[in-house]
Formats: C-alpha cells, sequence, structure tokens
C-alpha cells in the first residue's frame, strides 16, 4: 500500500548511494521492515506470530542442514545415523532437537497466527491473497513435516508411512499405481526414503519463497488491525522500526526462553515414545498415531466409518475409506473459500458478538478433534470426532454464511485513532493521568 507519509529511503554515504543505483537491497529492506513502512499503530501480540513463524522457519533449515551432513538415508543405518548425531557429534543433540522441536514450535505459531487471522478475518478484501497464499505454506509445511516424520525411521515413522500413503490407495482406478509410485515399491523402503528425504530437503526453501510472496501481497493492502478499520491517515499509523521491530524481539525473547527450557529439560515430551524404537516391518503399534499437529484432520479421517451407498442395496457409491481421505483433504481446502464465504462486512470479531462465541466454539472443536485424533479408533471416540467433524463443516458451510447475513454487529470506530484514544482529542489524550477509553 503507497502511504503519502511514509518515509524514503535516503542513502547517507557514498558506498549506499553506489549500492542504492545498482542493487537497493537496503532501500527494499527499509521499506519492507523499516522506518519506511507505516503499520497500523493499534497491533498487539497476535501479530508477532507471522514473524515467529519466519524465525522458526530459519531455525528448521538451518538445524536441518547440519542434520542432513549427518543423515544416511538408508533403512539399513538412517537409525542408527540419528543416534550417531545426538550421541557424539559435538552438540548433535542440540540440532537434533531443536530441529525436532522446531517442528512443532513452528506449527504452533502458525496455528495461533491463523487463528488470529480467523478471528480479525485477516482474509477479507483487499487481503485475499495474503490468506491464500498462506494456507499455501500451511500444505508445504503439512508435506514438509510428514516426510521428514519419516526419516528417522523409528516404528512410528515407518507405519505412519504405510498409513498415509497407503490413503491414496483408496482412489478409484488409479489409487494403487499412485501409491506405489510415491512410495517407488509396494511397502515403505530404501526407495521411500530417499525420495521423502530429497523432498524434506528441498521444501523449506519453497516454502521461503512462497513466504516471500505472503510478504510482497501483505505490504500492497498494508497489515489488517484488531479494529478491522482501514488506515486512513498518518496518526493511524507508526513506522515498523522501532516501534514493532522492538515489540517483536520482546515477543522473540520469551518464546525462545520457552523453547529452549523445552530443548533442554524436555526434548522428547512432544515425540512418540515408540518412534525411538528402531522401524520393524513386521511389528505393528498397538496404536498408530501422526505426530500431534495432524491430529485434528487424523480424527476427521477417522470419522468415516460407513460406505456411502444406495439405501436397502449392496450397491456402494463411495467406501468408508475414500470419504474418510476427501473429507481430510476438505478441511483444509474449505478454508481457501473462506473469504467468499464471509461475507459479512466487519472483520473483527470484537464487533461482532455472535461471530465470536461460535469462533470459540470452532477452538474448542478443534481441540476435541485434537484429542480424539490421538485416542483409540473405539467407541466413544468415534462418536465424538463424527459429532465433532459434522461440527467443524457445518460452522464453514452452515454457520459461518448465516452470522454473516443475520447478526447485528457493534458500533466501529470512526478510526484507528479513536479505537487506541477514545473520543478525546489529541491535546487531552496527552494530558497527565488520562486513561484512554475503548471505542463504544
Amino acid at each position: 500500500m503507497s502511504f503519502p507519509w511514509a518515509k524514503e529511503y535516503q542513502p547517507k554515504t557514498e558506498f549506499t548511494r553506489w549500492m542504492d543505483q545498482r542493487l537497493p537491497l537496503p532501500r527494499m529492506v527499509y521499506n519492507a521492515v523499516g522506518a519506511g513502512y507505516p503499520v497500523p499503530r493499534n497491533l498487539n501480540y497476535f501479530w508477532n506470530f507471522g514473524v515467529l513463524a519466519g524465525f522458526f522457519l530459519v531455525v528448521q533449515i538451518v538445524t536441518g542442514i547440519v542434520m542432513a551432513m549427518h543423515y544416511a538415508a538408508n533403512v539399513d543405518v538412517a537409525f542408527a545415523s540419528i543416534e550417531h548425531t545426538v550421541r557424539d557429534v559435538n552438540y548433535g543433540w542440540l540440532m537434533r532437537y531443536a530441529h525436532a522441536n522446531g517442528a512443532s514450535f513452528f506449527f504452533i505459531v502458525v496455528y495461533i497466527h491463523m487463528g488470529r487471522g480467523l478471528y480479525f478475518s485477516s482474509y477479507k478484501a483487499p487481503r485475499e491473497m495474503i490468506w491464500l497464499l498462506g494456507l499455501v505454506i500451511f500444505l508445504l509445511m503439512m508435506a514438509t513435516a510428514f516426510m521428514g516424520y519419516v526419516l528417522p525411521w523409528g516404528q512410528m515413522s515407518f507405519w505412519g508411512a504405510q498409513v498415509i500413503t497407503g490413503l491414496f490407495s483408496a482412489i478409484p482406478l488409479v489409487g494403487e499405481t499412485l501409491q506405489q509410485w510415491l512410495l517407488g515399491g509396494f511397502a515403505p523402503d530404501n526407495a521411500a526414503l530417499n525420495r521423502f528425504f530429497s523432498l524434506h530437503y528441498l521444501l523449506p526453501f519453497v516454502i521461503a519463497g512462497v513466504i516471500i510472496l505472503h510478504i510482497w501481497a501483505l505490504h500492497i493492502p498494508g497489515s489488517s488491525n484488531p479494529t478491522g478499520v482501514e488506515v486512513k491517515s498518518e496518526s493511524d499509523t507508526v513506522p515498523f522500526h522501532p516501534y514493532y521491530t522492538s515489540k517483536d524481539g520482546f515477543g522473540l525473547a520469551v518464546v525462545l526462553i520457552i523453547f529452549a527450557a523445552v530443548i533442554t529439560f524436555a526434548p522428547n515430551a512432544l515425540g512418540h515414545p515408540d518412534n525411538y524404537i528402531e522401524a520393524n516391518p513386521l511389528s505393528t503399534p498397538a496404536h498408530i498415531v501422526p505426530e500431534w499437529y495432524f491430529l485434528p484432520f487424523y480424527a476427521i479421517l477417522r470419522a468415516f466409518t460407513v460406505d456411502l451407498g444406495i439405501p436397502f442395496t449392496d450397491i456402494v457409491i463411495i467406501p468408508a475409506k475414500l470419504l474418510g481421505v476427501l473429507a481430510m483433504f476438505g478441511s483444509i481446502i474449505l478454508l481457501f473459500f473462506l473469504p467468499w464465504l464471509d461475507r459479512s462486512p466487519v472483520r473483527s470479531g470484537n464487533y461482532r458478538p455472535v461471530f465470536k462465541i461460535f469462533f470459540w466454539v470452532l477452538v474448542a472443536d478443534m481441540v476435541l478433534l485434537t484429542f480424539l485424533g490421538g485416542a483409540p479408533a473405539e467407541e466413544p471416540f468415534v462418536m465424538l470426532s463424527q459429532l465433532a467433524s459434522a461440527y467443524y463443516f457445518a460452522h464453514f458451510l452452515l454457520i459461518l454464511p448465516l452470522i454473516s447475513a443475520m447478526e447485528t454487529p457493534k458500533p466501529l470506530p470512526n478510526s484507528i485513532t479513536e479505537a487506541v484514544l477514545g473520543k478525546k482529542s489529541g491535546d487531552e489524550a496527552s494530558a497527565p493521568g488520562y486513561v484512554p477509553q475503548p471505542a463504544e
């Protein structure tokens, strides 16, 4: 977005002037994350999580490169190579646990980032492309994380690969051929491990490329904000630096303390115990589950236990397995249509009382699906998975459009400045003892 009041980059030395004329990288950085990029003055700490996601991507790339130097993509030695890295390589334990727990932290901050986007409707015009590119990043993250989970070649690695790639066999006509093409054979083995290793190494750089597009798309309309009101004047904004670089830095420091504590004191807490046992194709684990960040979608997959067919006949139209696969992928694809499903002219959930209630019901539903994804495939967990999955789809396809059409939102402030300072003028707001009042 072009702000007339944005500060222009002014090279101050002969070298920076020479550089600006030939390769204007300092100008690009200044306009992207410096004083040349005005942002709404009322952003809260939920806007920190985009920066945190970028930080954990860097952690994953750096630690992944180091891990790759010591990893052997061969089923005979893959498990041992991980153990060698942890036990014998200098600071190998730090690289291993930073990489493994970094994936979990990456998903945590991305889920919060997406939740903020849902609550404040950051997907609405003119920011649809930002949301769509974010979902592409999320899908690439899921693919990268799944392939990385296979690489340690533990029990859950092997059987997780067997189960997840087996989902493709549910596709009519080409399913089994597609599964064999993905694995390079009839079961996970050397071919699959090499393919997954190469793709797991490549995809983070693809994610980094899409993040550049994501940030580029963000800079066209500018950042959203908690009120959902667009920027109207210079008083509505502050320069990104130093105001939000310091705020992001504080948030990053807090998260880094938590991250360091997990790596140091509970490095295996987020992993499955069975994955510390070397893969054995002849010994099936009692309970096969993916990593925790896949559990909501795994619960949706397992919720379908009955074939779709013609009543009172034995004719099956869609097998239960295929229904589960379609629902699992559909639960993510559905989010791509969110900008057009939510037709409310008001963005912020703070001014949408009915929407706010159902948003928190959706959050509770996702927490329940996460629990159910890790629970045994037996009653009452199967029935609860079916109810929670039904609500998930109903929320986006039925409830959200109805709320958009019927809800009466609260009055919006006239500007971001008014929302921050209340109805007081600038002189009154700067007086000692003045307490800003929330917008009506």
